[in-house]
This record gives C-alpha cells, structure tokens and sequence, in this order.
C-alpha cells in the first residue's frame, strides 16, 4: 500500500472508529436496523464527502442485516488446516477451468504480465480462487454485507465502518445503485474480489474503454489483479516458496514465521545450515511456514513474493494454495499446447 493511501487509510480508520466505538457492542440484538450510531456515520459522510446526511441515512435504512453474514466471517476456511483447505482449492474441474481460461485470454494476461511483471499463471489463479474464474462472485448485497459487519461485528466493526466509507464514494464514482452491486460476505466484489478499498485504488480500465468494470469485463479483472501486485512488491522471476523435504528441526525452530512477512534473510539461514542452492541473493527474506498435514507438519520456505500473495489475503494457507494452483495450471497449459504442437 503506497504511503499516501496508508495515511489516507489510517486516519479514515481513525475517525469511524471513533464514531462507532459503540456501535458494534450496541448492536440490536435482533439484528433488525442499524444501530442509532449511523446517525454519526451520515454526518461524517456529508462532512467528509457530501453526501446529504438524508440520503446515506435513507441507503442504512434499507440495509438488511444479515445473520448469515456474521455466521460466515466467524467461520472462514482459512481457520481450517492445510489438509483440508488444499483439496477445496487444488482439484482437476478448477485447474481445467484455469486452462481455459489462460488459452481463452492469453493475449490479455500476456498483457497484463509484459506491462505489471506479474506472471499470467498468478493472476490466473488469484481469479481461480475467488470467484472460479468469474463463475462465482458473490451473492450478498454488497451494501447488506459491509453495513452488516461495520455495525454488529465487534471484532472488525472500525474497519468495516471505513469499508462503508469507501464503497460510497466507490459507488458515486462509477454511478452504481448501492443496492445493485452483489459480493462476498465480506463485501469484496467482481472476479478478484476487490474490496471497496482496494477497487478505488488498484483497479484499473485495462482495456482502455473509460469504465473500469471488475464483474464482466475481463481485461479489466486482469489487469487490476495485476496491478494489485505489482504495487505490493511482486518480483518478476523470483520464486515464491520451496518446499524442505527433510528440514533440520533446529533450523526449523530458529527459523520457523509465525507472522505473514518472512522476518529472516537467506545469508542467516545458510550460516545456521540451511542448504539453499537457489537464484536468491543472501540478503533476501525468507522464512520457514508450517502447513498442518493429517499426521504431521510440513515445511516451506517462503520468500518475497509468497508474503506478496498474502497482502491479497492474509493467510499462508490462501498463499501457498494460490502459489500451488498456479503451478498446475502453467504446468496443465504448457502440456496442453505441447499436444497441440504434436498434432500439427
């Protein structure tokens, strides 16, 4: 996240959490409205934006909050273990679907990766992942979804709050109806699923058309896919994690991430004995992920780019299956094209 939009960020997460402190513990217990804090919420945005107070208070009033939404994002897969997350993600229908899709728009994820240095296979299986290449977008007004959790979701309301900010400036901008847009659970929309956030401020009008269109305009879901990583960092031709067959428990104890970004470099776990015979210079980061298997735990060594993936999502599992996914589907498009070289 580029530093002016971290402060931007920062602050707007500031002020409604000021405004909301109370509201998500205040949260009527039958989920029928809004709390009485939206009031607050209407005045921030007619002083922030210019909104009529009238109007935002008119667009929560018709909000209907959700109790499946609440159930949802208490129960994400990312809180399953690696056994059983991989299998939802790394299966034939959605690695066959990942190479038609790459053959179908090959010229725009070629695109895509000449001009953001982001390789086609990433940005084919980010989109894989999501919405299964567009096929599943969401089914949650985006609205419901954001308002829901702003106001009765305790544990993220301040964030959420800023999320309702976003999406109404988001929904000014593209002259949508705030009620039309359809999404996650968690208010995240079109291909990539792009929160409010990060559609206004890494989505991109790929094909040069005027609009920038995340739900049917596939140029434009690439490239902003894309572009989402080349601002986070990606760096083109690096690996993104190697997997330890047979790692010193030691090493692994002294090395072992807990946190999303890698905390070591690769010089201090060669001097430790870590054996590493890849492209990476000593000074880049590194750093040691367990993923649980049924009986035991396996070791990975993720760099740069595998920390990259999880600014889209922050959770190694989504990293590493993303990381996986793509590599069956390069690997399923180069021998698919390899066949059609044979026959001719």
């Amino acid at each position: 996240m580029k530093a002016s939009i971290r402060r931007h960020f920062n602050s707007l997460v500031l002020t409604i959490s000021c405004v909301f402190s109370g509201a998500a513990a205040n949260a009527n217990s039958d989920l029928d409205k809004a709390p009485t804090e939206a009031k607050a919420f209407a005045a921030y945005m007619h002083k922030k934006h210019g909104f009529t107070e009238d109007y935002v208070q008119m667009v929560l009033d018709k909000v209907e909050v959700r109790q499946s939404i609440l159930d949802a994002i208490s129960r994400p897969a990312e809180s399953k273990d690696w056994y059983e997350y991989r299998p939802i993600f790394i299966e034939q229908k959605r690695i066959k679907q990942g190479v038609e899709f790459w053959l179908e728009h090959e010229e725009t994820l070629k695109r895509a990766e000449e001009k953001y240095q982001v390789p086609a296979e990433i940005i084919t299986a980010i989109i894989g992942v999501e919405t299964r290449y567009g096929r599943v977008m969401g089914s949650f007004p985006v609205v419901d979804a954001i308002a829901t959790l702003a106001f009765h979701y305790p544990k993220r309301g301040a964030f959420f709050a800023g999320e309702l900010e976003e999406y109404f400036v988001l929904a000014r901008e593209q002259g949508w109806d705030l009620a039309t847009p359809k999404g996650s659970y968690a208010g995240a929309m079109g291909m990539g699923q792009f929160i409010p956030t990060s559609y206004r401020h890494y989505a991109v009008d790929f094909d040069g058309d005027g609009n920038i269109n995340l739900f049917d305009n596939i140029d434009d879901a690439v490239g902003s896919v894309a572009n989402y990583f080349h601002v986070h960092g990606w760096r083109m031709g690096e690996p993104v994690a190697e997997y330890l067959s047979m790692p010193d428990a030691k090493l692994v104890e002294q090395f072992r991430n807990d946190k999303l970004k890698p905390q070591f470099t690769i010089g201090q776990m060669k001097q430790a004995g870590l054996e590493y015979e890849g492209t990476l210079k000593d000074t880049d980061v590194a750093g040691i992920y367990a993923f649980k298997q049924e009986t035991k735990e396996e070791f990975w060594l993720g760099f740069n780019n595998f920390y990259v993936i999880t600014r889209y999502n922050r959770s190694p599992l989504y990293a590493m299956a993303v990381h996986q996914l793509s590599l069956e589907i390069k690997d399923a498009v180069e021998h698919a094209k390899q066949k059609l070289v044979e026959v001719e």
